[in-house]
């Protein structure tokens, strides 16, 4: 049987669960997650326990947040102005904003605290400094 290897393009349906069993994500009720090993399109960690896979295979694997989304950075923890933020944005903590970044991208930032003067954001990933698990079951492999 084939194994998937890197510049193998796959389809795979997942569940992500945090360490209490909380599902995060779910491809069981939509297409099936479709990309190549060795591109970066996914977590590091998913992609390394894909690898040696064959069609068929189901396997549940815990990915250390290291090979996930990373630590959680105090860093991307900043605070601006309220006045910054358009008037006609009535903002509550656990809002998503939408950034423009210096060099022109955009980037998700979470509301994390609100004064009348100022605005805390949180720029690190949802899921930054947590250790994951997959249930990953192996649909099909091209070369």
């Amino acid at each position: 049987m084939t194994e998937a290897k890197v510049n193998d393009t796959v389809k795979v349906h997942y569940t992500g669960h945090l360490c209490d069993g909380t599902v995060f994500d779910s491809s069981f009720n939509r297409e099936p997650l479709e990309f190549t090993i060795g591109q970066k399109m996914v977590i590091p960690g998913f992609e390394k326990e894909v690898i040696g896979m064959t069609v068929g295979d189901t396997k549940t694997v815990s990915i250390a947040s290291a090979d996930a989304y990373g630590p959680y950075l105090e860093d991307l923890v900043g605070s601006i102005k309220r006045t910054q933020i358009p008037p006609n944005i009535d903002l509550q903590v656990g809002d998503v904003l939408q950034m423009r970044t210096p060099d022109g991208g955009h980037m998700s930032v979470l509301v994390k605290a609100l004064t009348d003067e100022t605005v805390t954001l949180d720029a690190n990933h949802p899921l930054a400094g947590k250790d994951l698990a997959f249930e990953i079951n192996l649909l099909e492999i091209t070369s």
